[in-house]
């Protein structure tokens, strides 16, 4: 957490509060979250002055382009979150850095954990977060269809969840959208790669895209940090369907939700909807 559903929706909510304002000052508690510069002074240096000219989005990181051609990168991970917000007196716990805007308004970062880090990238793209250049297509993106996906898992003896979770492969994914889109494309998520048939490959497309797009609809899942950029929670942990259930009944077919650790994750399944594979055979082409 989060994952693109809500680092989308923080982009949502925070863009009409950001965009066409300048950064007056910037206040850092903790340099451990900064990555480019590293040290607090240069880097509330080149961000002060600078224009918010947009807002945009690449699988989880958050874009923010500025007026000297620049980019203000913010990558969230496991508990990182921005917050808008004009209450001067108001301080978070695990406050990692404040930014003051010329109308009076404020946009913290919070990190419990610290996994998450700020960038500053120049004109010429100096600072550029390395795995940003190496994220496959957004799972809501044109460029994310049936035949990518096809390629992405032709040949892969790894399993179909650890396939996804690597974002070269699609963008924005993580352990909840995988494990709700496998539940919704009927797939263990066990399967290799190369033993999913072209019609699984096309069903499991469908079914990423429905998920991601539902939990967008949705603002996003809030267990446990997770909120969007003015503080509200999301709604769609109210409609998982299998993430955070093992145990319960499943909603699609009555049988009980498991849980087992496939890819290094804990993962959530249905054994009836999703059968284990007895034989794994290379199928999957465009």
């Amino acid at each position: 957490m989060p994952e693109l559903p809500e680092v989308e929706t923080v982009r949502r909510t925070l863009a009409p509060h950001l965009v066409g304002r300048t950064v007056t000052a910037v206040e850092v508690y903790d340099a451990g979250i900064l990555r480019h510069p590293t040290s607090p002074a240069p880097f509330a240096g080149a961000l002060v002055g600078r224009r918010v000219r947009a807002l945009g989005r690449r699988g989880k990181y958050l874009r923010m382009a500025l007026s000297d051609g620049g980019e203000w990168i913010v990558h969230l991970r496991m508990s990182g979150r921005l917050l808008w917000h004009r209450e001067r007196e108001r301080r978070e716990r695990f406050l990692r850095l404040r930014a003051m805007l010329d109308d009076g308004s404020l946009l913290d970062y919070i990190d419990m954990r610290r996994l998450g880090g700020m960038y500053l990238v120049d004109a010429d793209g100096v600072g550029v977060p390395a795995g940003l250049g190496r994220l496959g297509p957004d799972a809501v993106d044109p460029a994310f269809t049936p035949a990518h996906l096809a390629g992405v898992v032709r040949g892969r003896r790894a399993t179909i969840k650890g396939i996804l979770l690597d974002q070269r492969a699609v963008a924005g994914l993580g352990n909840i959208y995988v494990d709700e889109a496998l539940h919704a494309a009927r797939l263990h998520p066990t399967r290799t790669g190369e033993s999913l048939r072209p019609a699984e490959v096309r069903r499991l497309h469908a079914a990423i895209v429905a998920v991601v797009r539902e939990g967008i609809r949705a603002q996003g899942v809030s267990f446990a940090l997770y909120r969007d950029g003015e503080g509200r929670p999301g709604e769609m942990g109210e409609r998982l369907r299998v993430y955070g259930r093992a145990g319960l009944a499943c909603y699609a077919c009555g049988g009980t939700i498991a849980r087992a650790r496939v890819a290094g994750r804990g993962t959530a399944y249905c054994p009836r909807c999703q059968p284990e594979p007895r034989r794994q055979t290379g199928r999957a082409r465009c």
